[in-house]
């Protein structure tokens, strides 16, 4: 996918196409990009969410974990949990 590609597919997203922002959380699942995940679960994607918890959880980056706990994500607070035994 080209710069142009990807800069036209965030702005669908920003627009409300829910298809793109779904094809936005696969890339940026796929490549590791947590930033992107970050930036589409703070704007309500709770698909970039889930893929953030899990990454989070499969890196053991309890810091993140703790972030997401903490605003209310009750699947990261479940991983943490499982993670420090608490």
């Amino acid at each position: 996918m080209t710069d142009q590609e990807y800069a036209d597919l965030r702005a669908r997203a920003a627009a409300g196409d829910h298809d793109a922002v779904g094809e936005l959380v696969q890339l940026a699942g796929e490549r590791g990009d947590l930033a992107e995940l970050r930036r589409l679960a703070a704007a309500g994607s709770r698909d970039a969410a889930d893929e953030l918890v899990q990454a989070a959880g499969e890196a053991g980056d309890l810091d993140e974990l703790r972030r997401l706990a903490a605003a209310g994500n009750r699947d990261a607070a479940d991983v943490l949990a499982e993670l420090t035994g608490d």
